[in-house]
């Protein structure tokens, strides 16, 4: 079992490198030392804003609307279910802003965790290693890329030129962020404006379609808002589950915060301010759709709700169009997460718990961490290449977020028929909620034991918010075990509808099975002890190195 010892709060002695250089020395509880330098810190305020609102706006608010409506049933319900949704996503920011204020440096829920769980040693970066290295996050909305190009250039999508293409968007975005750092934040930013302004257009629009001005006549979904509200738990669970995973990425810029400029500063405006925006575009971009498209063309249609919005509100030629907007905001999610993870596996290498720990927590050869991006992109393209289609394809490759999207298409308009599936977490998205339950408990303990932790960082989100953000996510956790009203609901043929949570939490266990291996069993045989001891590397950066100390 893991348990939470006694510790203090890290804190932060400059020094002065051979060359002149500041750099900032991190000596957390653990005697644990992090070094970086000032050279290294090339995110600014608006990068970080957009790292957070590229990751939470991928593909999502284009289709989600219309399966929470489907289960809520009713207008007024589905937009009250959003709101509970953006309530929980900005107690989870809190959280992380808490945390990621108070341990400002590279590496996200791994340090949290290592901060407050420190019994049996190293087993919590073990159980979080599995986490890591075995999700490949970008690979789902490399496929919707590819899907999307293809409707628009009027191409049938078949299994292969749909994944190639997302190879070919994956690649892209890891070697630009592997080779051209500073131009891949760009291109996030630009993306990230993209985005903003396609969402800005719908929500105009749907200000018009407010006043009438439709190609339909004028659906009239917001009298009596509630009529048609469903008496199913199961529907408004999945509903709100769906809700809250469409908010998932306000913690993308902790992932990163060694690369950040003055990053107490710089994380304590954008996470808020990204979280904020996103929150207003959801709700607006909502209300849009409802002021355009008929309750029944919402449920029944196969086109996504935003597909329909565009035919309704700007005529036929608009639905192509929006493939490609669609096609661009799954890019910049596609770099926007692989930024991210690749940083996890070079922390991950810093720790010094990988294999060839020193290639993972290398930054060769262009001051980013090339080989961590390789390691994500890697996985990304075996789950996207690897299985057949069919049951075993829906299960490793989830659509465009944690609701489940089975995609037909047809010749002139590759349609996206909406198979509303049960509460079950995709296998990539269940793990997290896992985690997030840890992070939140673990800030509670440190809430009542702040002077042994000297738990005193700048930003706080208080007890009721922690305990909201826990509660919210051990409900993500056992929700999914809900069985589904009925068989057609599964989003498997043959599979158990619960398949992806087991196998999410296989995905955990599977780092603690590595960790036995390395630090207890192979110890034990070889008659030696692991210490953990900290180097500068040649990239004015340190990295953990574990000696093995044999017993006389």
């Amino acid at each position: 079992m893991l348990s939470i010892s006694d510790g203090e709060q890290s804190h932060h002695e400059p020094s002065k490198a051979s060359d002149g250089a500041d750099r900032h020395v991190i000596v957390d509880s653990s005697d644990d030392v992090y070094q970086t330098s000032e050279s290294r810190r090339q995110i600014g305020l608006v990068s970080a804003i957009f790292l957070i609102f590229n990751r939470m706006i991928g593909t999502g608010i284009f289709a989600t609307p219309s399966a929470i409506f489907s289960l809520s049933g009713s207008v007024g319900l589905s937009l009250f279910i959003w709101v509970a949704g953006m309530l929980i996503a900005f107690a989870g920011m809190l959280v992380y802003l808490e945390f990621g204020t108070g341990l400002p440096r590279n590496g996200g829920e791994k340090n949290y965790l290592e901060f407050v769980y420190r019994r049996p040693k190293f087993l919590v970066t073990g159980f979080y290693t599995g986490y890591v290295v075995l999700l490949g996050w970008a690979g789902s909305n490399s496929v919707v890329f590819g899907e999307y190009i293809l409707n628009a250039a009027q191409v049938e999508v078949n299994r292969w030129n749909q994944r190639g293409i997302g190879l070919a968007c994956i690649t892209a975005a890891f070697l630009i962020h592997g080779l051209a750092l500073k131009w891949g934040l760009r291109l996030q930013n630009v993306l990230g404006m993209i985005k903003l302004i396609i969402l800005l257009l719908i929500i105009f629009a749907g200000f018009a379609a407010l006043g009438g001005h439709l190609k339909i006549e004028k659906p009239h979904n917001f009298d009596n808002a509630f009529h048609g509200t469903t008496g199913s738990a199961y529907g408004v669970v999945t509903a709100l589950y769906n809700v809250i995973w469409s908010y998932i990425g306000y913690s993308n810029a902790n992932y990163a915060m060694s690369e950040i400029k003055n990053p107490v500063r710089t994380l304590r405006i954008a996470a808020p301010v990204a979280i904020t925006i996103v929150s207003i575009l959801y709700m607006l971009a909502n209300i849009a759709y409802f002021a355009a498209v008929p309750r029944e063309e919402i449920i029944s249609s196969g086109r996504i709700l935003a597909a329909s919005f565009f035919r309704n509100v700007f005529g036929p030629k608009a639905e192509r169009a929006l493939s490609v907007f669609v096609a661009l905001s799954a890019f910049g999610n596609v770099l926007s997460v692989i930024f991210s993870q690749g940083r996890l596996v070079q922390e991950l290498g810093r720790e010094g718990i990988l294999p060839f720990s020193k290639v993972w927590a290398s930054n060769k050869p262009l001051n980013a961490p090339f080989m961590g991006l390789f390691e994500h992109w890697l996985v990304s393209v075996i789950i996207m290449l690897a299985p057949p289609p069919g049951d075993a394809y829906t299960f490793s490759m989830p659509t465009p977020s944690p609701k489940t999207l089975t995609c037909t298409f047809s010749m002139r308009f590759k349609r996206l028929t909406l198979h509303l599936a049960s509460t079950v977490l995709n296998v990539i998205s269940y793990p997290l909620s896992i985690v997030n339950i840890f992070v939140a408990f673990g800030l509670t303990y440190l809430y009542f034991n702040r002077d042994k932790y000297n738990w005193h960082p700048p930003i706080r989100a208080s007890l009721p918010v922690t305990l909201f953000f826990l509660l919210s996510n051990i409900y993500l956790a056992v929700a999914p075990y809900v069985p589904p009203d009925s068989p057609d609901q599964n989003i498997y043929t043959s599979l158990p509808y619960w398949l992806q949570c087991v196998v999410g939490l296989g995905i955990i266990a599977a780092g603690g099975v590595y960790w036995i291996i390395w630090a207890v069993v192979l110890p034990r045989l070889g008659k030696y002890e692991l210490e953990k001891e900290v180097i500068v590397g040649s990239d004015g950066w340190t990295r953990n190195i574990f000696v093995k100390n044999y017993r006389k």
